[in-house]
């Protein structure tokens, strides 16, 4: 085989491990991502209860106020009325007074209701922080192991970029570049074998010259259809 064309063979494998891990990394980051959001979902609930109770207390705390003025009312009506003389004053006063007592009637009962729904918010609340407890200790844990695997894979990365730059110095420049130039849009497809007379990157069928000059690999073959390297594989080269 061309020994030009054997180094594009190993130097086209490395890249492609390299790039193997791209989507372990990916799915990695997804594990860590998807319980994020639910740990934002989960605090995003109790956030909205304690927002919501917070803001019942301050409803029953006005109505607490209206109370305490209503009380206040009522309590000077009824030193007023010792010194009422008229019945047109006496039923002005007895006016005041049912108005003053159906808001009472009205502010109790907004009191009982708010506080009976932050009886069952606050039950709520704990299972949602209950909840962001529990997925807080799930994040940690598979954040963990997806540091663990991010770096080993940036190790297995790293040796593997050491050895691409080992054989990239001792490819040919002009080579290389070739290579290069067929990489940027073949990605790791830049070098393929040749299988039932078709190419691995197009899946077209070569012509027989073609395919002829593939299973010699006296030169570097491309694919006339793609513009791929092509190579015979050693197993299906001894068939």
């Amino acid at each position: 085989m061309n020994k030009h064309l054997n180094e594009l063979i190993e130097l086209s494998k490395n890249d492609q491990a390299i790039d193997s891990y791209t989507p372990q990394l990916e799915a990695a980051d997804k594990k860590v991502a998807r319980i994020q959001k639910k740990i934002d979902a989960a605090q995003g609930e109790l956030d909205t209860l304690n927002a919501d109770i917070a803001e019942n207390e301050e409803r029953v705390k006005t109505f607490d106020e209206q109370l305490a003025l209503l009380n206040e009312q009522l309590t000077l009506n009824a030193a007023k009325s010792k010194d009422i003389t008229t019945e047109k004053e006496m039923k002005a006063l007895s006016l005041e007074e049912d108005i003053a007592k159906e808001k009472m009637t009205f502010a109790n009962e907004e009191i009982e209701r708010l506080q009976g729904i932050n009886e069952t918010k606050k039950a709520l609340l704990d299972e949602a922080s209950e909840k962001v407890t529990a997925l807080s200790g799930e994040f940690t844990e598979i954040n963990d192991a997806a540091t663990v695997e991010r770096t080993a894979i940036e190790k297995s990365k790293s040796e593997l970029f050491v050895k691409r730059e080992k054989l990239s110095r001792n490819i040919e420049q002009k080579v290389l570049e070739f290579y290069e130039k067929i990489r940027i849009w073949a990605g790791n497809t830049a070098v393929v074998p040749v299988k039932k007379q078709a190419c691995y990157g197009c899946y077209m069928k070569l012509n027989d010259k073609t395919y002829s000059e593939v299973i010699k690999a006296d030169e570097i073959s491309n694919c006339p259809h793609c513009g791929r390297i092509l190579y015979i594989e050693p197993v299906t080269a001894e068939a």
